[in-house]
């Protein structure tokens, strides 16, 4: 199975590169639940802490306010929601729905950006 990356410190640079101003937003409250990604999907953790174990049983990845985390299409694991948590996310490849309105979102996001 594919890994989660961390950045536990992402540039500036990056972030704007990235576009991360515009995109949604999702909370959680302190929780444990499986899930499946059915797309990559990028994160920039905002508030909280999480736990992910890998459904295979390999080595859990811990990330936190402040990373830029990257599931890959695929990943099946548990969630553990220690600290409640805030991101901001982006899907890429895999269910074309999915993406599809998390791009809509972004794309109304930067219309709202610009209207200010």
């Amino acid at each position: 199975m594919k890994e989660i990356t961390v950045d536990s410190n992402p540039s500036e640079a990056l972030l704007k590169e990235l576009g991360v101003a515009n995109w949604p937003t999702w909370e959680k409250e302190v929780s444990t639940f499986p899930w499946e990604f059915v797309t990559t999907e990028t994160a920039l953790i905002l508030e909280g802490e999480c736990e992910m174990t890998p459904a295979d049983g390999g080595p859990s990845t811990t990330f936190k306010a402040g990373d830029l985390v990257v599931f890959p299409l695929g990943y099946k694991g548990t969630w553990e929601v220690k600290k409640a948590l805030k991101k901001q996310f982006k899907h890429g490849n895999g269910n074309i729905v999915k993406c599809f309105f998390n791009r809509m979102k972004i794309w109304s996001n930067c219309l709202k950006s610009m209207m200010k």
